[in-house]
């Protein structure tokens, strides 16, 4: 029952990770369990931990089975399988452990593969593989309170965090580049693109309980181009920036439009007015939701679907409730499974 129970789990997880994205890891897998939270792997890509393990709660037989299982399924959607890259944000770029030392390298492998959907062009597979391939940025932080730095024993504004500890921006070789702050995307796109090296700045919220992000370190010569760039073409991107707001907002309606036609499609029994709100719901420009990706900007069955899915099991079940009063969020997905797919049924 406990193995029927982890692969529905997988299954489930990898096909909204799929739907979301177009390709799946067991790390997206394991996000989506519940076992990691994005902050433990931005801890993780950031070398504050030696191994991703430190933050899962299981260490025993389930792992080995979440690999088989998202395996066999992926086996069965005839995903395409390739090795995913994983370094850290730290200066010496080093290669991420997933498990503890002394974990059998095929084991280890297997925690790189990614799977990607068969119907993606070349050109979309580069992308993927861009994007979750990249090395993330090096972090700065700004520290709320006095540091020794690791190698000189001296202090600063801002820090990086390396292997022997914090180190000063002039031991660390990034004290040549200026701060930029946040606030203009176009002089902050233009001098990152321009800047050799460059570092994202962060400071930690007390309130929000989390690293913020303040701006950015480029290099001098880099940002004058970018400022000069931003000055020679100010009218122009205003004008841009108001057609491409017009345009967003015509094609926001269109797809509410499209999306609420396709749930009515898949489920005739849905509640007047229900399919629209879905519809306005997971389409949200920036909410990341799935009608927001690829998949579902493409009407796909299985992401329009999820997003009803997703609806049903906050407004129809106690779903919200448990996650309220502290139980975890795979054991209250399992307790409201019945109702949602006693819902579906009766909308199908």
């Amino acid at each position: 029952m406990a193995q029927r129970s982890l692969r529905s789990r997988v299954v489930a997880a990898a096909g909204e990770a799929l739907a979301r994205q177009r390709s799946v890891t067991p790390v997206d897998v394991c996000l989506g369990l519940g076992w990691l939270q994005q902050v433990n792997v931005d801890d993780w890509r950031h070398g504050r931990v030696d191994d991703l393990e430190y933050f899962l709660p299981v260490h025993d037989s389930r792992l080995i089975d979440l690999l088989a299982y998202l395996q066999e399924w992926a086996g069965q959607r005839g995903l395409e399988r390739a090795e995913a890259e994983y370094v850290s944000a730290g200066r010496g770029r080093r290669q991420l452990r997933f498990l503890a030392d002394g974990t059998p390298a095929r084991v280890e492998a297997a925690w790189r593969v990614r799977w990607t959907s068969p119907d993606l062009d070349d050109r979309g597979r580069e992308r993927i593989t861009k994007a979750q391939d990249s090395a993330p940025d090096l972090l700065v932080i700004l520290p709320l309170k006095d540091f020794t730095c690791a190698e000189c024993q001296g202090t600063g504004d801002m820090l990086i965090m390396d292997e022997p500890g914090p180190l000063c921006l002039g031991c660390a070789d990034l004290d040549h580049l200026v701060f930029l702050p946040s606030g203009d995307a176009a002089l902050t796109r233009r001098a990152k693109k321009a800047s050799g090296l460059s570092a994202v700045v962060v400071r930690w919220s007390r309130s929000r309980k989390r690293y913020e992000r303040q701006g950015l370190l480029v290099e001098e010569a880099a940002l004058e181009q970018a400022e000069q760039q931003c000055l020679a073409d100010e009218d122009v991107r205003m004008r841009r920036r108001d057609r491409d707001q017009e345009r967003r907002a015509a094609e926001d309606v269109e797809l509410q439009a499209s999306m609420a036609i396709q749930i009515r499609r898949l489920f005739p029994r849905c509640p007047p007015g229900r399919a629209e709100a879905i519809a306005r719901h997971t389409s949200l420009r920036g909410s990341g939701r799935v009608g927001r990706s690829a998949a579902g900007r493409a009407l796909d069955e299985t992401a329009i679907t999820l997003a009803v899915v997703a609806s049903v099991r906050h407004e129809d079940t106690a779903y919200d409730s448990l996650l309220m009063s502290g139980v975890p969020r795979d054991i209250a997905r399992d307790q409201t499974r019945p109702v949602v797919d006693r819902v579906l049924a009766d909308w199908s």
